[in-house]
C-alpha cells in the first residue's frame, strides 16, 4: 500500500492505526458524511476541515488523525456518493446497453449531487466505491473484442460526456437560478435576444434555427443525454465490429 494515503487506506478497510493511542469518537464515516451533508446544504465551497469539525463539535486538529487533507476528504465524499454501483452486466445483456445503463446511473448519480462536478478529477480511481464503478463499467465491454486500452479509452470517453453533461446542467441551473428566471423564460429570452442581432445574410444557418422555434421550447435534458450518448455509442459499436471481423475464427463472447 506505499504512497496510498492513510485515509484511503482506512475506506478500503485497511487502518494500520487500529488499536494505537487513546480511543477516539470520530470515525472516518462520520467526517466523510458531514462534508457530504454541508456541500449538499450549502455547496462545495462551504467544506473545510474546520466547518466539518464544527458540525462534529470536534476539534480542527482532531480530523487530521483520520484524513491528512482537504483534498483528500473530498475524494472520500465523491467515493461515499457513488456508494452504490449499478448492477453488473446480465447475462446475454449486450454490453450497449449495459454500458448505457452504467451511463445513466452515473449521471444519475451526478443530478444527485451537483457538487462533484466541482472538484477537479485528480486521478484515476482509487477509492473502493469508485473502484467498483470502474469494475462495472469494464465488464460491459468485457467479449467485445476491444484490447484492454481500448476500452480504457472508451470508458474514458463515456465518462467525460456524462461528466460533461452533469456539469453543463449545472451552470446552465445556477445561471438560471440567479436571474431568478425559468429554463424556459431564459431560452425564450436568449432566443429574442440573438434574434435581434443576427442578420441573415451573415448568419444564415443561425437565422435558420432561430426561425424553426427552437429557442421557443425547452428541450429535454434527458433526451439531449440519450442522443449524445447513442452517437458516442455508434462510434465504438463501428470498432467492437471491425475488432471482431478481425478476430472471426477464435473463441469470442457472441453476446450482441
Amino acid at each position: 500500500m506505499t504512497g496510498l494515503p492513510v485515509s484511503y487506506q482506512a475506506a478500503w478497510g485497511i487502518d494500520e492505526r487500529t488499536g494505537r493511542g487513546p480511543k477516539r469518537g470520530l470515525t472516518l464515516d462520520r467526517i466523510v458524511g458531514a462534508g457530504v451533508a454541508i456541500a449538499a446544504a450549502e455547496g462545495l465551497e462551504a467544506v473545510s476541515m474546520s466547518r466539518v469539525a464544527t458540525e462534529l463539535r470536534a476539534a480542527t486538529m482532531s480530523l487530521y488523525r483520520y484524513v491528512a487533507t482537504k483534498d483528500e476528504l473530498l475524494i472520500l465524499m465523491v467515493d461515499a456518493a457513488f456508494a452504490q454501483a449499478p448492477a453488473p452486466r446480465r447475462t446475454n445483456e449486450a454490453w450497449r446497453t449495459a454500458l448505457s445503463r452504467w451511463a445513466r446511473a452515473h449521471l444519475a448519480v451526478l443530478r444527485r449531487h451537483p457538487w462533484i462536478v466541482r472538484i477537479p478529477v485528480a486521478g484515476p480511481p482509487i477509492t473502493p466505491n469508485q473502484v467498483a464503478w470502474f469494475e462495472r463499467a469494464l465488464r460491459c465491454l468485457t467479449g467485445t473484442g476491444l484490447s484492454e486500452p481500448e476500452q480504457l479509452s472508451t470508458l474514458l470517453l463515456v465518462n467525460g460526456f456524462v461528466r460533461n453533461e452533469a456539469l453543463l446542467a449545472s451552470d446552465i441551473q445556477q445561471a438560471v437560478a440567479a436571474r431568478g428566471a425559468t429554463m424556459a423564460a431564459a431560452t425564450a429570452s436568449y432566443g429574442r435576444t440573438l434574434a435581434s442581432l443576427v442578420d441573415a445574410k451573415r448568419f444564415p444557418a443561425l437565422t435558420a434555427t432561430i426561425g424553426s422555434g427552437v429557442f421557443d421550447q425547452v428541450g429535454d435534458v434527458n433526451e439531449d443525454f440519450d442522443f449524445g450518448l447513442a452517437r458516442i455509442l455508434d462510434g465504438v459499436d463501428v470498432l467492437v465490429r471491425a475488432r471482431r471481423k478481425i478476430r472471426r475464427g477464435q473463441t469470442v463472447d457472441r453476446r450482441p
